[in-house]
């Protein structure tokens, strides 16, 4: 089964909260500092690995713990979703 790649790019404070809900719904998250953006704003991209039927319940997750408030020129995460054609763990 292929499985599924989701990088997701954060910003804000609600980092923290994502990924203990992400570890809760045994996921396997990786953590990674990151800058970027016209002002070369930190940020931390998370890389999620899972099957292709769970990429549904991932991006709810973000979106319940990471809304971009209403009227905000800002939004809080930027959501990747790539096919992984082998997952090998060692």
């Amino acid at each position: 089964m292929n499985t599924k790649l989701i990088l997701v790019i954060l910003q804000g404070g609600s980092c923290d909260k994502l990924l203990h809900q992400l570890v809760d719904a045994n996921y396997r998250v990786t953590e990674i500092s990151s800058m970027g953006g016209f002002l070369r704003s930190k940020s931390l991209t998370l890389i999620i690995g899972v099957y292709p039927d769970q990429v549904d319940h991932v991006l709810n997750l973000i979106r319940a713990t990471c809304p971009t408030p209403a009227g905000a020129s800002q939004h809080n995460a930027t959501i990747f979703v790539l096919d992984a054609g082998e997952f090998i763990s060692i």
